[in-house]
Parts: C-alpha cells; structure tokens; sequence
C-alpha cells in the first residue's frame, strides 16, 4: 500500500545548529538529500523536515520569509505513542535549546506539550488514548 509522505520546508538561521537540535531530538540526517544549504532531517518514514538556509529557502517562493521568532505561520504537531513519549520529546528538545511554546494541555483522554525550535518553528507533540479514538 502506498503511503503518502509530507515534506515539511522550513527556513533556519544557522543550518549546523539547527541538524544538532534535531538530533538531539533523536532524529536523524539523510546525506543523500542534504548539502551545505539543505538538512534532510527523517522524524518517520513518513515525515521528513527540510531545513533550508533562508537563502536557499528563497530560492522557492517569491513571498517574504516569516521570522518565527516573531511571527506564527503554521504549527506542526506530532503524535507520540504515550504521555511519557510526549514529556521525552519535549524535555529532549528544551535540553537541547528549544523553548517552551505554551501550556500543557491535560485532557485526560489527550495530553499534549509544545516547544519552539531554535528558529522559532512551533512543534506540538500530542498522545491520544486509542480507546477514546474507538468510540
């Protein structure tokens, strides 16, 4: 069966920064898709984070490039199979320069916390009980 992939392009201000944030996440660097302007960063077999030095993220569009720091453009949310990998992947992420982007969000049958990346990029990881999604 095919599976759909999503390609997630983002500017970043320093590229060799942004590549050890990530793999501090646990992520990994794909060489092949990745040179001194570009960092193919695998987050699943599914989902990869195309980090761009803004120049070369100028090079797709003719529309101004958000500051993240300043700006909210798009949240990008994760799931993660428990409530301990939620806490893991955002503790992770503040350990290694992130900043916390909001509140914990507790619903008991959902729980979710979110960070900023050096760039400012909004990442909001998310656990949902299955047995809620039955039914």
């Amino acid at each position: 069966m095919y599976q759909q992939m999503i390609f997630v392009n983002l500017p970043v201000a320093d590229l060799d920064a942004s590549k050890k944030f990530f793999t501090e996440l646990g992520y990994s660097i794909n060489p092949q898709f990745s040179d001194e302007n570009t960092a193919s960063v695998v987050i699943s077999d599914t989902i990869i984070a195309m980090l761009l030095t803004r120049p070369k993220y100028a090079e797709f569009t003719k529309k101004e490039i958000v500051d993240a720091t300043r700006s909210s453009q798009v949240l990008l949310a994760l799931s993660a199979e428990s409530r301990e990998k939620v806490d893991e992947l955002v503790e992770k992420a503040l350990a290694a320069g992130g900043s916390t982007a909001g509140e914990t969000q507790d619903l008991g049958f959902m729980y979710g916390r979110s960070f900023d990346d050096l760039d400012g990029h909004t990442w909001e990881v998310a656990w949902m009980d299955p047995a809620a999604l039955e039914g």
